[in-house]
């Protein structure tokens, strides 16, 4: 059979099992078993332990757990809710208030963990309850929390660019130093839609609160010290270099309990519904993480990622066109693959035509990451939507829909970094010059 056709078949395998219920996990699975088992000459049983294995067992991912655990005690204390309250009277002015912490909050914890599922995970459990009980819109939460979410992956460090700077033989410096620019863009054009949505909407967004004077914001301001205090350490022990992404990991656990302890907050109840929290979240995570291991290594004996590199390169494009069509070829990948199968799959067939078409390696590392953020949010394979779907309950095409005008905001970014270069290679250039 012919590759692409087994691609169809399998994509449309994983639609058909989804939407009969079965887990999102074991549905991967199936889909690698399948593909391995019929198409391949393999055996899908060896590959399914150690892809099951492999994909647990990395000290980087030991993060993910602790981020989660973080986010659980602030939540179960009321450290979230002095946030909120700080924050509150500053955002009292501007177009949809409160829902801008969930990109604020996104972005600056995108900058600690530098993973998606981490991200969308712990600033969820924080954000979501307290903006649904403050009476803001939950489809505009849920969007804004899947597609916020992957700026764990575009604002560094980030895990995705530094497999794409190891296959691209480039700086992972130059890269991370190319990241910040457009992840500030990006934040911006999802709080303008937040902004823009709340004037067209003022019916589905709270009330204003009463006014309160510059001294009554000061006091209200001390509420969100010892939160800020623990996040402004955490990003500051990573940016210096005295601790890794899951060092600051355990370094938050300790700080929330400690704040949690100090607040008055922390009862031996809320630490064990913390800890089950966290074990339900994580679990699930890596039981879907494990799954698309396995159907990654199935693409990979099929060879349809490069079947469909291999499809654009004799298509013999020009630049621009070029850079149209993998947009495409991406996006239909990301609907099986997570972001860093999808570069390490089609690296060796698609980079040389980037260079061959005369385009910056660096900034092609931001444009696939950019990329990379829109699988985490494409149906069936989408993390963040497994994740909100996990936690919420709300089937994950809803949460989709819910997020397709931040997706255009990503698209957005994709169309300006292409017209504009610029914006991505100035700071690398600047900083490092342009050898």
């Amino acid at each position: 059979m012919d590759t692409l056709a087994i691609g169809a078949l399998l994509l449309f395998l994983m639609f058909l099992l989804l939407s009969g219920g079965v887990w999102i996990a074991m549905t991967l699975a199936i889909c690698g078993w399948v593909g391995q088992a019929f198409f391949t000459s393999t055996s899908p049983g060896n590959n399914l332990f150690s892809s099951f294995w492999e994909s647990n067992s990395s000290w980087e991912l030991a993060a993910l757990p602790l981020f989660i655990w973080m986010g659980e005690i602030l939540f179960r204390s009321k450290l979230s809710e002095e946030m909120f309250e700080g924050l509150s009277p500053w955002l009292n002015r501007i177009p949809g208030r409160l829902m801008h912490t969930t990109i604020l909050g996104c972005g600056i914890f995108g900058s600690v963990s530098g993973s998606s599922a981490a991200t969308c995970a712990t600033i969820s459990k924080v954000a979501l309850p307290e903006l649904l009980k403050r009476g803001y819109d939950e489809k505009m939460i849920l969007g804004s929390l899947a597609t916020a979410g992957t700026l764990g992956i575009l604002i560094p460090p980030s895990i995705t660019m530094v497999v794409y700077a190891v296959a691209a033989d480039a700086s992972i410096i130059r890269i991370f130093l190319a990241g910040f620019l457009p992840g500030f863009l990006l934040m911006g054009l999802f709080s303008g839609y937040i902004m823009w949505w709340s004037l067209k909407h003022p019916d589905l967004v709270p009330p204003k609160d009463a006014p309160t004077t510059f001294l009554e914001k000061i006091k209200k301001s001390e509420k969100l010290i010892p939160c800020s205090v623990l996040i402004l350490f955490i990003v500051w022990v990573l940016i210096a270099g005295y601790a890794t992404a899951t060092e600051c990991a355990a370094y938050g656990v300790l700080g929330s309990l400690a704040l949690a302890y100090w607040s008055k907050s922390l009862t031996w109840q809320a630490f064990k519904d913390g800890l089950m929290g966290t074990m339900r979240t994580s679990s699930m995570i890596m039981f879907i993480l494990a799954g698309a291991a396995f159907l990654t290594k199935t693409m990979a004996f099929t060879g349809i990622p490069r079947e469909l590199a291999e499809w654009v390169d004799h298509m013999h494009l020009s630049p621009y066109a070029l850079i149209a069509v993998l947009t495409f070829v991406y996006i239909i990948l990301g609907t099986a693959l997570d972001g860093i199968s999808m570069i390490v799959l089609t690296s060796a067939v698609v980079l040389p035509m980037i260079q061959k078409a005369g385009f910056d390696l660096i900034w092609f590392g931001i444009f696939i990451v950019l990329l990379v953020e829109i699988a985490e949010v494409t149906p069936p394979v989408g993390f963040n939507l497994f994740v909100l779907q996990n936690m919420t309950g709300k089937d994950s095409n809803t949460i989709a829909k819910a997020a397709i005008p931040f997706f255009a905001c990503v698209v957005v970014c994709i169309v300006l970094i292409t017209a504009f270069p610029q914006i991505v290679t100035i700071l690398p250039d600047v900083l490092m010059g342009k050898a």
